[in-house]
C-alpha cells in the first residue's frame, strides 16, 4: 500500500547519476570475462565518465528553460561522488545548492563491491546459490544490503518530507536500485512486479523519474525520461542493473 500525504512535496524528480568510469570499467570486465572489475577507487570515490559530465551540465541546461514545475526549490543528493558531481553540474545553472542525504547512497554490495558475476559465481558459489534461492529483493551480500534495506532508508527519507516541505518541488540525484525503491514504495507495488519492472527497463545516466502529488498520494509522470540528454546532445547511455561499481 503506497503512503498517504496529508503534507509534503508538490513533485519528486529522482535523478539518476550521470555515467561514471566505474559504469565504463563494468563493461570491460564482462566483455574481457574477467572476474574483478580494474578500478581502484571505493564505491562513494567513483567519478563521473567524460560523457557522465557532458549528460550533467545537459540536464542543468535543460531545467534553465524548463518549465517552473519542472524547476527544483529544493535539491538532495547522494554523497557518493558520481551522483554528488551529477547535482552540482545539473544546478549550478540556479545558483541552488544540494543537500547531501546518506540515505540516497548506493545499495552496499559489501564483500562483492567490485567483482561481476562472473566473479561472484567463481568466489562465492554458496552465495550465488543463496541469492537464487531468496530472490534478488531480500538476498543480502555477506556485509550488504538488499534492496529491501535500500527501501527502508527511502521509507525514512519519506518520513521526514511529510514535515515542513510542503510545496517543494524536489529533486533527488541517486541510483538506479534507489529510484527502484523510490517506485516501490510511493506505487506501493509488489515485489515481482518490482523486479518485473527491472527486468524491463535499464534507466539511463542522467534521467528523470518524477512523482507528482494529487491529494494524498503520488503518482508517476514520467518513468527513465531522457527528454534532457536527448534535447542537448550528450550521449544517452543504458548500463544494466549490476553487482558491482558505477550503478
Amino acid at each position: 500500500m503506497e503512503p498517504r500525504w496529508q503534507s509534503g512535496p508538490a513533485s519528486i524528480t529522482l535523478v539518476r547519476h550521470g555515467e561514471s568510469v566505474g559504469n565504463l570499467a563494468d563493461t570491460t570486465a564482462r566483455e574481457a570475462g574477467a572476474e574483478r572489475l580494474d578500478l581502484d577507487a571505493r564505491d562513494a570515490d567513483v567519478q563521473l565518465s567524460d560523457t557522465g559530465v557532458e549528460q550533467a551540465q545537459a540536464v542543468g541546461r535543460w531545467v534553465t528553460d524548463a518549465p517552473e514545475e519542472w524547476r527544483p526549490t529544493l535539491v538532495l543528493t547522494s554523497p557518493y561522488r558520481r551522483a554528488a558531481d551529477t547535482a552540482r553540474h545539473a544546478t549550478e545553472p540556479l545558483e541552488l545548492a544540494a543537500a547531501y542525504d546518506e540515505r540516497l547512497r548506493e545499495r552496499d554490495l559489501g564483500v562483492f563491491d567490485g567483482l561481476t558475476g562472473r566473479g561472484i559465481r567463481a568466489r562465492y558459489p554458496e552465495e550465488a546459490e543463496r541469492r537464487s534461492r531468496l530472490g534478488k529483493f531480500y538476498y543480502q551480500p555477506p556485509s550488504g544490503e538488499s534492496w529491501a534495506d535500500v527501501a527502508l532508508r527511502v521509507r525514512s527519507l519519506l518520513t521526514d518530507l511529510r514535515h515542513g516541505y510542503d510545496g517543494e518541488r524536489l529533486w533527488v540525484f541517486t541510483h538506479q536500485a534507489v529510484i527502484m525503491a523510490f517506485r516501490y514504495v510511493l506505487e506501493g507495488i509488489d515485489e515481482p512486479r518490482l523486479l518485473e519492472i527491472d527486468r524491463q527497463v535499464q534507466i539511463p545516466n542522467a534521467s528523470f523519474t518524477r512523482f507528482v502529488r494529487a491529494g494524498e498520494r503520488f503518482e508517476l509522470e514520467t518513468f527513465a525520461d531522457t527528454r534532457a540528454v536527448d534535447a542537448h546532445g550528450a550521449e544517452v547511455t543504458h548500463e544494466e542493473s549490476r553487482v558491482s561499481h558505477g550503478s
